[in-house]
Order: structure tokens, then C-alpha cells, then sequence
């Protein structure tokens, strides 16, 4: 039989295992997550990318944002409806049910384009004058 590797380096300094490698954990960069801020960075942005810094994602909208009510001007009434009818949401006619739709207020802004029939939870003076000038009724449950 021939030399073991061990006999074989004898007088060696590294036994064949280079500079670093035989001293410890050296040679694999550390153990466990040593290095993931400095040699171990890739590693870390690829697999880890919330590993560091806030947890929460995001902004927080202010209250005063958040509490207020989705909007939709008198002049837009037209195309939502005709979206609803393409979509096949709504089989057609004047009624538009905005508060089932997640609108909160009608605005006033722009020209009332038909005699529509207007459920929402809330509109302004001007956009219930265009729409009773229209020919259209508005109905407003929490007047």
C-alpha cells in the first residue's frame, strides 16, 4: 500500500488544503448566515430580500384620505353604464345603483348625458340639479 494523505503532507504547512481551507469553516465563507451583509450579499437578495430593514410593506394612507368617499362626476354616468352593459353587468335602461357599484358621492362636474334614475349614498347640490334638469331623478337614502 502507498502513503496515506496525511503521511504524504508531513511538513507541510496546509496538507494540500490551500491557505484557509483547513482551518475551520473558512474556505465555505462561514456558517449559517455569517457574511450576509458583506460576501454573502447576492445570496442575500436573491433569497432573502426582506432579511433586513422594516417588515411592513408600503404606505400608510393618512385618516383623513382613507374615510373619504370614491367619487364619480354626472359627465361620467354614461360611459360607466355603457361599461356595465359591455362587461355584461347590467342588461341596460336609465337605473345606475352607484352604491352598489362601491361608489360613496356624485359630483356635479360635466354634462348629464340622458334621463338617468341615480341611487348613491351621497351628491352634491349641483350634481342633483343637472340630473333633474335632465329629466332624471336622483335618490339619495342617507340625505
Amino acid at each position: 500500500m502507498g502513503k496515506t494523505k496525511t503521511s504524504k503532507h508531513r511538513g507541510s504547512r496546509t496538507y494540500g488544503r490551500g491557505k484557509k481551507a483547513g482551518r475551520g469553516h473558512g474556505k465555505r465563507g462561514g456558517v449559517g448566515a455569517a457574511g450576509g451583509h458583506k460576501h454573502k450579499w447576492i445570496a442575500t437578495l436573491k433569497y432573502d430580500r426582506d432579511h433586513y430593514g422594516r417588515k411592513g410593506k408600503g404606505f400608510k394612507r393618512p385618516q383623513s384620505v382613507v374615510g373619504q368617499p370614491i367619487t364619480i362626476n354626472v359627465g361620467q354616468l354614461r360611459k360607466l353604464k355603457e361599461r356595465l352593459i359591455r362587461d355584461g353587468i347590467d342588461k341596460g335602461g336609465k337605473e345606475i345603483n352607484l352604491t352598489a357599484l362601491g361608489y360613496g358621492k356624485l359630483l356635479g362636474s360635466g354634462v348629464v348625458q340622458g334621463a338617468w334614475e341615480v341611487t348613491v349614498d351621497a351628491a352634491t347640490p349641483r350634481a342633483v340639479e343637472k340630473i333633474e334638469s335632465a329629466g332624471g331623478k336622483i335618490e339619495v337614502p342617507k340625505a
